[in-house]
């Protein structure tokens, strides 16, 4: 059986530091799906298929986001299970929670697909990219299942306090994809739908490999699917719904900043999808701790531990500090050839250095928010965590991206960004200092206790 970490007792430095170097290997390998995919089509299918990539992805994440959304309060429940050490009430709460979550994954991938067209265009996809972005992005729909199957079963492992496991899911994925890739593209001569096809096989046998390997290897108590029972759907809706729209806001946030890139055309849109593929990798440390924080104080929280809470959030503010400001320095020094990796334009070129330019020196402040939000997310607080989000995207990000675009041109997308990152970090140290998260209760166990 593969190892399981307790978090509540322990030093916690040393296990914020195992705990998260597998995460973060297998997010890294993770978010290389869409690196390898950038790099292959921006140097054989040139500017315009690169494009295509960066205004479809944020449609596929947007798409997804509301199920990921409701995935992380599968973290959370299981975590607060696990620290009380309630085994019985862990399998029940997985298995309904696995039942709703793939209906909703499969419902997601029919509409995605029948109304791709509709969101690229409220993205603003310019007419040139529009029929690869179409391409590109149904394909991918028809995968999102496996995408949705193989994340999930890593969640639930990290709940229980695995995080290596999943590395393997990862791992085996995007080898796949990185021989499957090239090959689809330019031998069999696909094109961009090549590109898409390697990554929805890869994803396939990496789920059915974690689905497998979790069962009869790591003990996860999966079942027969069955309907879930009426209070763990209400439990799952409660916390889940406020969860997902917190990520359709950050995905949808994220999207509407896409669309203020495409303003400027093509050039500019392929340099700002050249850095946020560079961005979505570099930042996966801080990420990481996020992710960690939520495991780690979810399973104190199951035994009302908030001294120890308090402890791990100290920490991980002293790691993210540490790891983002390294982060940044190197982002700033090597924006030339990292953006060079995707793109041969030079205008694209240009502006994509400009823009990681403007956004490292505030990586250390979106850091906060991750660590924070991952720590009062382990408590239940999901509606609170979405309203800091809806605050940080579309009341800040947004906006100020495109008010500084308006005013600086295509650059002050990063001053704005950059400025966002700043506000919404005091946002998420006020909250966690003077908000009542730890007052939640999930369960009438815990209040015994």
């Amino acid at each position: 059986m593969a190892r399981r970490m307790d978090f509540t007792t322990g030093n916690v430095a040393k296990q914020l530091v195992a705990f998260s170097v597998p995460i973060f290997l297998a997010n890294l390998l993770q978010t290389s799906y869409q690196f390898i995919d950038s790099l292959w089509v921006g140097n054989l299918l040139g500017r315009d298929a690169l494009a295509a990539l960066s205004i479809s992805s944020p449609v596929i994440f947007a798409t997804l986001s509301f199920i990921i959304g409701i995935n992380n309060a599968t973290l959370t429940v299981l975590s607060q299970k696990k620290g009380a050490g309630d085994e019985e009430g862990l399998r029940v709460v997985l298995n309904d929670f696995a039942f709703v979550l793939g209906v909703m994954a499969v419902a997601s991938g029919v509409l995605g697909f029948v109304f791709s067209r509709p969101l690229l265009a409220l993205l603003g996809a310019p007419e040139a990219v529009m029929p690869l972005s179409l391409l590109y992005l149904k394909i991918n729909f028809t995968g999102i299942l496996f995408l949705f199957g193989y994340n999930f079963i890593g969640t639930v492992l990290r709940a229980l306090g695995d995080s290596r496991t999943p590395v393997h899911f990862v791992f085996l994925a995007v080898v796949l994809n990185a021989f499957a890739a090239p090959f689809f593209i330019r031998i069999m001569g696909l094109g961009i739908a090549g590109a898409g096809l390697a990554t929805v096989a890869a994803q396939g046998i990496a789920f059915l490999y974690g689905l497998i390997y979790s069962i009869k290897k790591a003990g996860v108590p999966f079942e027969v699917p069955r309907p879930p029972r009426l209070d763990n759907f209400k439990l799952l809706m409660k916390l889940g719904v406020p969860s997902g729209l917190q990520m359709l806001a950050i995905s949808g946030g994220s999207a509407a900043i896409t669309s203020v890139a495409a303003r400027f055309g093509e050039d500019v849109l392929a340099g700002y999808g050249a850095s946020e593929r560079i961005n979505n990798l570099i930042m996966i440390p801080i990420q990481t701790l996020g992710i960690a924080m939520t495991s780690m104080a979810g399973q104190n929280m199951g035994l009302r531990r908030l001294d120890r809470v308090a402890q791990i959030a100290r920490y991980g503010l002293l790691y993210n500090f540490i790891v983002s400001l390294a982060i940044g320095v190197f982002v700033y020094l090597f924006a030339p050839v990292l953006i060079c990796l995707f793109s041969r334009d030079e205008a694209a070129t240009d502006f994509g250095v400009a823009y990681l330019k403007g956004v490292a020196p505030f990586y250390v402040f979106l850091g906060v928010n991750f660590v924070l939000n991952g720590v009062v997310r382990a408590a239940g607080a999901m509606l609170q965590i979405l309203v800091l989000n809806l605050i940080s995207f579309w009341i800040l990000r947004f906006p100020l991206s495109y008010l500084f675009g308006a005013f600086f041109g295509p650059i002050g997308i990063a001053y704005g960004i950059g400025t966002s990152f700043v506000i919404s970090s005091g946002c998420a140290v006020g909250y966690y200092i003077w908000g009542r998260w730890r007052n939640l209760r999930l369960f009438e166990e815990t209040k015994a206790r």
